[in-house]
């Protein structure tokens, strides 16, 4: 949530500035700002709302300089108001400050430092603003220094001063930043989305560093003054991988993607002859993977399901006990893990803050820690030792669908690779590598259900609630459903376990309750069928999700959409697909943000 974008160069800054903020408008937000120096001055604009309505007020400005700072902000610290956007400045109005995070301890800071100063906001943002200028002798990175020891929190920040208008500051703790490297131009922001128009060259700050830009170069020191070499990662996203591609919503480009992505996550990875997977990004040796008694995946929303599909195969196919894990939860209850435990951090951004902080605890408390995520570089990408890219590519909607299946994919190979340590024949093994080179054109005849899928929404556009169902593998199917339903839609959606609606929730089934049920053919079929005969003996509006060819599935309703057969445990990759199309063709008809829905953000770095 929120982003950051700094430039200095040899460009104008403000189309620059403008630009990447567009590129960050996924992460979610409610206001923005930009602040220029251009000729000596410091020129800042706020507005609430879309980048547009900032935008709107820049259209009379004639700003030339080269130098400064811009941000979107998701409330936190005081209501969505002018006063509260970033950047926030000083009483002087010379230091200019975006930041990303949260300052705790922002009321002690106020109360020991700043007697005497006039606020103009309701954020903690503002104070470290004030901070920086108690701070400040001629030196603006030693005066950020000094600033942020007395600081307790998370932030990504960006920092400009009037007197040092060839300089930009970037400081990291707890939230994402990157500085790319141009040609005579430096790049700062949250993620690399906003630089890829200009450099694949990058360098990502870790936690405690500070980064200062000038015209001579870049210099990263710690909080201590001390200087850190790094040296520039490439970047293989391109800027047009980030585009719309001519669909109407980046989520519809998405959940086309599927597809063509799902094969860049098998890729390499896929071995026929010995019926395994080989992830080299596991970095643990036989001997190490034998030693495993217990996993546990940890993730927050979509990625927790994509995790709960993973359980089923990690202890189907490898018999080894595993457990999901909601990073929110998982170090507040002092979690038992040791040596011969094996912990996923599981996250599309690598940033999640929840998941993050739950890895280093299992690091802390001992086990193998290991990430699955999305973007290169991320946080939880370097602080775990080791793991696999999911190869989705950039996504840009925040509610996540590619990065969904292929993390089921990853998941999957991974069970596959310990399956096979474990306990699998060769013959098992083969059967399921083959199957998984037939999921892309599985995933595309899925597709293809995109037209009933619409016509389903717009029957059932006006209800007001929903069930999703599932048993077995089809569980997380069901509450990744109902999830993206709630997201995009905003319609109250709940998932259960069919076999539970009797213990309490078939109470709440009638006309006016619609119920889609997960009901392909594997070998809780018939168990199914008979969870969804009790919907239909009360009389609630039925959606099946069917196998292609089951002409049963019409006596029970004539609303179903057929999806292709698969390997029951490789069913989330196939019957994922048109509950997305359904949520996407809701929301499009009831006329929601659908790649920006309220209230949410993409990359969640704050607890």
């Amino acid at each position: 949530m929120c982003g950051i974008v700094g430039y200095i160069g040899t460009k104008e800054a403000l189309p620059v500035l403008i630009k990447g903020l567009k590129r960050l408008e996924y992460r979610g937000y409610d206001s923005a700002g930009v602040a220029v120096i251009d000729q000596g001055k410091i020129q800042r604009r706020r507005a609430v709302g879309k980048i547009d309505q900032l935008t709107d007020r820049l259209k009379t400005e004639q700003w030339g300089g080269a130098i400064g700072i811009a941000h979107t902000r998701w409330a936190t610290h005081g209501g969505v108001t002018e006063e509260n956007a970033h950047p926030h400045t000083d009483c002087s109005g010379e230091i200019m400050v975006a930041h990303n995070g949260i300052i705790e301890n922002y009321r002690e800071l106020r109360d020991k430092f700043l007697g005497g100063h006039t606020l103009q906001s309701k954020t903690d943002t503002e104070i470290l603003a004030h901070l920086i200028e108690v701070h400040y002798q001629g030196d603006l990175r030693l005066a950020v220094e000094q600033a942020l020891r007395h600081v307790r929190g998370t932030y990504g920040l960006v920092i400009l001063h009037k007197k040092e208008p060839r300089k930009l500051i970037a400081a990291r703790l707890g939230s994402p930043l990157v500085v790319g490297i141009g040609d005579k131009e430096y790049y700062i922001a949250s993620d690399t989305s906003p630089m890829l128009a200009y450099t694949s060259q990058v360098i990502f700050l870790d936690d405690g560093e500070i980064a200062e830009v000038t015209d001579h170069g870049l210099q990263i020191y710690d909080l201590h003054d001390q200087q850190i070499t790094k040296e520039a990662e490439h970047i293989d996203w391109s800027e047009r991988a980030a585009e719309q591609g001519g669909y109407q919503h980046f989520m519809l480009k998405e959940i086309i993607d599927q597809p063509v992505v799902i094969k860049d996550a098998l890729r390499g990875r896929l071995v026929d002859s010995e019926g395994t997977a080989h992830l080299g990004g596991l970095n643990m040796t036989e001997e190490q993977m034998h030693s495993v008694q217990r996993i546990i995946l940890i993730a927050c929303g979509t990625a927790s399901y994509a995790a709960l599909a993973g359980k089923y195969a990690f202890e189907r196919l490898s018999g080894i006990p595993t457990e999901v894990d909601m990073g929110s939860e998982f170090r507040y209850r002092d979690p038992i893990v040791d040596r011969h435990t094996l912990v996923f951090a599981i996250s599309q951004s690598g940033e999640t803050a929840d998941t993050l902080a739950a890895a280093r605890e299992a690091k802390r408390k001992g086990a193998f820690v290991r990430g699955i995520v999305n973007v290169v570089g991320s946080t939880i990408a370097r602080e775990t030792d080791g793991g696999t890219y999911i190869h989705a590519g950039p996504e840009l909607a925040v509610a996540s669908t590619k990065a969904y299946t292929n993390m089921v994919a990853v998941l999957l190979m991974y069970a596959l690779q310990f399956g096979r340590l474990k306990r699998l024949t060769v013959a098992t093994g083969q059967r399921l590598v083959a199957a998984l080179r037939e999921i892309p054109d599985k995933m595309q005849t899925a597709l293809q259900q995109g037209t009933k899928a619409r016509a389903l929404a717009e029957k059932y556009r006006q209800y007001k609630n929903f069930f999703f169902l599932g048993r077995g593998i089809n569980y997380p199917v069901a509450l990744e459903g109902s999830h993206k339903l709630k997201e995009i839609s905003y319609i109250h959606s709940e998932a259960y376990a069919a076999g539970e609606m009797k213990h309490g929730a078939n109470a709440l089934l009638a006309l006016d309750f619609p119920v889609l049920a997960m009901m392909t053919k594997n070998q809780l079929y018939e168990k199914m069928r008979s969870n969804v005969e009790e919907v239909r003996a009360r009389q609630s509006p039925l959606i099946l999700v069917a196998t292609e060819g089951d002409t049963e599935a019409r006596e029970l309703t004539e609303d179903i959409i057929y999806v292709p057969a698969t390997m029951e445990l490789l069913e989330p990759l196939v019957n994922t697909i048109p509950l997305q199309l359904f949520a996407y063709h809701m929301a499009v008809l009831l006329g929601r943000d659908v790649d920006r829905p309220r209230n949410l953000a993409k990359s969640v770095t704050v607890e």
